[in-house]
C-alpha cells in the first residue's frame, strides 16, 4: 500500500459536522477525511431517486418497449422491479458495512483484492462516463430542441452541440460546491415526480372522462401489437430493457458515502426508498401514458412517443412545460453522474490506481470537492458522447452499454460480497441481511446473469458490445503495463477487509 500520498494519512481526529462511525472508518481505513459532510438522509435519498430517473428511463426506452412488445411491454416493468430489489438488499449492506467513497472499486478490494477492484472500479467509471452521455444525446438534447419548435433529427450537429454543453454545465455546477448540486438533485425529485406521475394521472382524469375520443380501453395495456416479427419471449425480454435500463443506479448514493451525514444510516434507506418509489412511481407513469395512446401505430413509429401522446391530449403550452420538467430531471442525472464519477476517481486515485492519481486524488480547500477529477472525467465523458455520435446506432451503443455496465457490476461485487460474507456479518451497521444473505445472493447471481446475457447477445446492441470490448482491452493494458507493478511494489492498492477491524470500536 502506498504510504507517501498526503491522502493517505494515519488516523487524525478530524472534526467533521457527522462525526461517529462514518469518520471513523474512513480514518480507519487509511485515510484522511476531506469531503465536506453536508449531505442529509433527504438528500441522499435524492441522489438514489433522481439518478434512477424514472422519467428519463421511460422516455427513452418506453419506444424500444412498443417496438418490442407492443403496450404489453410495461409488464416487464414490475419483473425487473422485484430483480433488483435483491440487488439493492445487497448494496444497502454493503453501504452500511463500507461506508466509503468509490462504493463498487472499495467494496470489491477489500472484500477480495486491488486487482479485482481495479476492473469492478473501472467499470464503474465507465458507466457514469457513457450514461452521462446517452442521456443527453438521445433524450435530452432533442427534447430541448423540441422546446423551440425544432426538429433535432434535422439538426443533428446543433443536437450534439446541446448535449456537450449540459454536460459542460453539470461539470461546473459540481466544482462549485457539493450542497450546490445537492440542490439541484433535490429539486430533481420534484420535476421527477410532476414530469411523470402527476402528468400521467392528469392523462388518466382526461382519457377517462373522455374528453377526446380513442379506439382503445384498458385492453391496450395487454394489446402485444409491435413492429418486431421476432417470437414473442425473445421480444419480451427485450422489452424488458424498459426497466433493465431504469430501474438501476440507486448504488450511487453510496459512492456519496464520505459527504454523507451519518452514512451508516442514510445511504441503505436511500437505496431501499429510491428504488421502491421509483418502482410503484413508474409503473403509474406507464399506466397512464399507456391508455392515454391516441394512436398505437402513430406512437410506435415516433422518435418520442411520449411526446406525442402529450401532445394529442394537452394544450402546447402545458406540453412545454411537461418538457422543461423532463428535460430538468434528465440534467440532473447529468450533474449526479459527474459528482459520483469524480468521487469514485478521487478514491481510486488516493490508492494511486489511476494515471495522474497525484492530482485527481487532491480536493480543493475552498469548494471541497476533486476538481481535477471533475474536469479529467468531464472530457472523457464528452469524448465518448462524440464517439456515440458518429456511430450508426447511437441509442444501441450508448444506452445499450448503459445498461450492461451496471449489472456486469452488481454482479461482481456480488460474487465478492459470497466470498466475504460472514466477515460483513461481524461488522456493525444499520441495515443488515441476517439469515436471508445466502438467498438473496443465489437470486441476484441468477437475476444479473439473466439480464447480462439478453442484453450481451442481441444483435441490437452490437455496437455496445464493441466499445465494452475496447474499454475492456484499455483496463488490462492499463493493468498489465503499469498497474500490476505499482500492487507488487505496495505503492498502489488498499488493505483487506481483515485489516479494517471494527471502526465503531
Amino acid at each position: 500500500m502506498p504510504t507517501d500520498s498526503p491522502d493517505r494519512l494515519p488516523p487524525t481526529n478530524h472534526e467533521a459536522d457527522s462525526g461517529g462511525t462514518g469518520e471513523r472508518m474512513v480514518e480507519q481505513a487509511g485515510y484522511r477525511p476531506e469531503l465536506r459532510r453536508s449531505l442529509r438522509s433527504f438528500s441522499m435519498f435524492a441522489i438514489a431517486f433522481s439518478v434512477i430517473s424514472i422519467t428519463t428511463g421511460i422516455f427513452l426506452n418506453y419506444g424500444f418497449g412498443l417496438t418490442w412488445f407492443g403496450p404489453a411491454a410495461i409488464w416487464t416493468w414490475p419483473i425487473v422491479a422485484i430483480g433488483n430489489m435483491f440487488i439493492a438488499l445487497v448494496v444497502a449492506e454493503l453501504g452500511t458495512r463500507i461506508p466509503l467513497a468509490g462504493y463498487a472499486y472499495q467494496w470489491s478490494s477489500r472484500l477480495v483484492n486491488s486487482t479485482y477492484g481495479w476492473f469492478v472500479g473501472f467499470a464503474g467509471l465507465l458507466y457514469m462516463a457513457v450514461g452521462g452521455g446517452a442521456i443527453m444525446l438521445v433524450a435530452a438534447g432533442p427534447l430541448l430542441i423540441s422546446e423551440f419548435n425544432v426538429n433535432a433529427a434535422a439538426h443533428p450537429h446543433l443536437n450534439l452541440a446541446i448535449a456537450i454543453a449540459m454536460m459542460a454545465v453539470a461539470t461546473v455546477v459540481n466544482i462549485i460546491s457539493v450542497q450546490f448540486s445537492a440542490r439541484v438533485n433535490n429539486m430533481a425529485v420534484f420535476t421527477e415526480i410532476v414530469g411523470t406521475l402527476v402528468f400521467s394521472v392528469l392523462l388518466i382524469v382526461l382519457w377517462g372522462l373522455q374528453v377526446k375520443h380513442t379506439p382503445y380501453g384498458f385492453s391496450i395495456l395487454t394489446d402485444t401489437t409491435r413492429l418486431s416479427s421476432s417470437p414473442a419471449l425473445y421480444s419480451f425480454a427485450l422489452a424488458g430493457m424498459l426497466g433493465a435500463f431504469t430501474l438501476i443506479g440507486f448504488e450511487l448514493a453510496a459512492d456519496m458515502s464520505e459527504d454523507a451525514v451519518n452514512p451508516r444510516h442514510s445511504v441503505p434507506r436511500a437505496v431501499l426508498a429510491g428504488l421502491i418509489i421509483s418502482a410503484v412511481l413508474g409503473m403509474v407513469t406507464l399506466v397512464g401514458f399507456t391508455l392515454a395512446i391516441p394512436n398505437l401505430h402513430l406512437v410506435e413509429t415516433s422518435p418520442l412517443p411520449l411526446l406525442t401522446i402529450a401532445q394529442f391530449w394537452l394544450p402546447g403550452w402545458l406540453v412545454k412545460v411537461f418538457v422543461a420538467f423532463v428535460v430538468f430531471s434528465m440534467f440532473a442525472i447529468a450533474v449526479i453522474g459527474a459528482g459520483a464519477q469524480s468521487r469514485l476517481a478521487y478514491s481510486m486515485a488516493r490508492d494511486n490506481m489511476l494515471p495522474g492519481s497525484k492530482a485527481m486524488a487532491k480536493v480543493h480547500r475552498q469548494t471541497q470537492t476533486p476538481i481535477v477529477a471533475l474536469l479529467v472525467f468531464a472530457v472523457i465523458d464528452i469524448g465518448i458522447l462524440v464517439y456515440g455520435y458518429t456511430q450508426p446506432n447511437s441509442f444501441g451503443t450508448l444506452v445499450g452499454a448503459t445498461a450492461i455496465i451496471p449489472y456486469l457490476i452488481y454482479f461482481a461485487i456480488t460474487i465478492a460480497y459470497a466470498l466475504k460474507r460472514k466477515t460483513i456479518d461481524s461488522f456493525p451497521g444499520a441495515f443488515s441481511l441476517g439469515r436471508f444473505a445466502n438467498p438473496v445472493i443465489a437470486i441476484v447471481l441468477v437475476w444479473t446473469a439473466l439480464v447480462l446475457s439478453e442484453l450481451t447477445m442481441s444483435s441490437v446492441f452490437n455496437g455496445a458490445d464493441q466499445f465494452l470490448l475496447l474499454a475492456a482491452v484499455l483496463s488490462i493494458l492499463w493493468y498489465a503495463t503499469v498497474l500490476y507493478r505499482r500492487l507488487r511494489r505496495g505503492d498502489a492498492g488498499v488493505a483487506s477487509l481483515d485489516e479494517l477491524g471494527d471502526a465503531s470500536a
